[in-house]
């Protein structure tokens, strides 16, 4: 899935649309540290008050809502699994009985927490739907597309929720005239900040994807492998941050420690160039580098004496695959920041080609090409020849 398939869906989670029929809301309450089921209850989702059907659509786009490789991940299912989550997912869509899903996601809730243990009580929200979505947009002339032309997907999306105990305060009751103290024990489902929660099937270019699965993390870069591994069957992933690490270290085995800013700032700019391509293209693939790609990148960003073999030794004597593919908008960093002793210089990678690094009478020198006039504490800075 790219960002747009996952902002389709997300953005349909609304009151009274008809693009979104949720049909059934399955609650199962999980109490801590045991990780026994203390209470379930499935019914319509249509049946809910308003104010917990917005609670709940709020919620669901939580889960939904992230950078792909950040805190969305879409997993690849691994194959011949005994009791396989897949199975179990795709029986539970297709369940004729509401009696029949509950069983199949009272399935997922025991594989949940027969390794987890929590510290709080935990609410584990699964709905079930159908998510539609227009071919193209009505002609007017015609009238066709619109409504009478729609893709449709069936999908489960499960919600993983901690609870909070309610906080002492002191209320004032208007009918006696008197300060209380509040005698409210219910658990508190905080439904603003899910631990975790996944999407299935996963969709690719409006068709569905049984082999796929999109998973929410609860934090960013930090993916629950066991989760992933013994919850979902999932392939391991690798995560935004992770694949920006391995590819500086690839880049300082390759180049060497010392590099100056206008070559870094080229090769950012190469791998952003490839990533604005792609998005002007609207290509559902996201773009990947290999050893051959990031050869090209550096030969055109003015590294000398690299080739392909130099990369791919690289890649195989630090992560031991030198197939591996590099996800190009996992590379680029929003800002890069500079530390010294005397000050933290924060920049944006496409402008690291108008710092140097000098050496001015003998002392070493940050220099920092600027194209306005500089303002300190509402004075305006003279310029100084040197």
């Amino acid at each position: 899935m790219n960002k747009n398939d996952i902002g389709n869906i997300r953005k349909e989670f609304k009151l009274n649309n008809p693009k979104m029929n949720i049909r059934e809301i399955f609650n199962v309450y999980v109490q801590k540290e045991t990780g026994e089921i203390y209470h379930h209850m499935s019914q319509p989702f249509q049946l809910l008050d308003q104010e917990a059907q917005e609670l709940f659509l709020a919620n669901f786009k939580k889960v939904l809502t992230g950078n792909l490789d950040s805190k969305l991940f879409e997993l690849k299912f691994i194959r011949d699994v005994e009791d396989s989550t897949q199975t179990i997912l795709y029986e539970g869509l297709h369940s004729d009985t509401t009696e029949d899903w509950k069983e199949y996601m009272l399935d997922i809730v025991a594989k949940m927490f027969a390794h987890s243990v929590y510290e709080f009580d935990t609410v584990v929200t699964f709905i079930r739907g159908e998510y539609r979505k227009h071919t193209k947009k009505r002609d007017l002339e015609s009238e066709a597309g619109g409504d009478d032309e729609v893709y449709s997907n069936e999908f489960i999306l499960c919600s993983l929720n901690k609870t909070d105990q309610p906080k002492k305060a002191l209320l004032f009751d208007y009918i006696e005239k008197a300060f209380k103290p509040n005698n409210v024990f219910d658990p508190i489902i905080n439904l603003a900040a899910p631990m975790s929660g996944f999407l299935f099937p996963a969709f690719n270019d409006n068709a569905a994807d049984v082999n796929h699965i999109l998973y929410c993390a609860g934090k960013n870069n930090q993916p629950n492998e066991q989760f992933i591994e013994q919850v979902l069957n999932c392939e391991e992933v690798i995560t935004a941050e992770e694949d920006k690490d391995i590819f500086e270290l690839v880049l300082r085995n390759v180049i060497g420690d010392e590099v100056d800013s206008r070559t870094i700032s080229n090769v950012y700019e190469e791998i952003d160039k490839i990533v604005l391509e792609n998005e002007e293209s609207e290509e559902s693939e996201a773009p990947k580098l290999d050893y051959r790609d990031i050869e090209r990148i550096l030969d055109v960003s003015g590294v000398e004496n690299v080739d392909s073999a130099k990369v791919e030794h690289a890649l195989k004597e630090i992560i031991a695959d030198e197939t591996h593919e590099f996800k190009a908008s996992s590379l680029v960093p929003k800002k890069i920041k500079i530390s010294t002793k005397i000050a933290d210089v924060t920049i944006n990678p496409k402008e690291l080609r108008n710092l140097k690094y000098i050496n001015f009478q003998g002392k070493r020198c940050l220099l920092l090409e600027v194209e306005e006039d500089v303002v300190l504490e509402g004075f305006r800075l003279e310029t100084e020849t040197l």
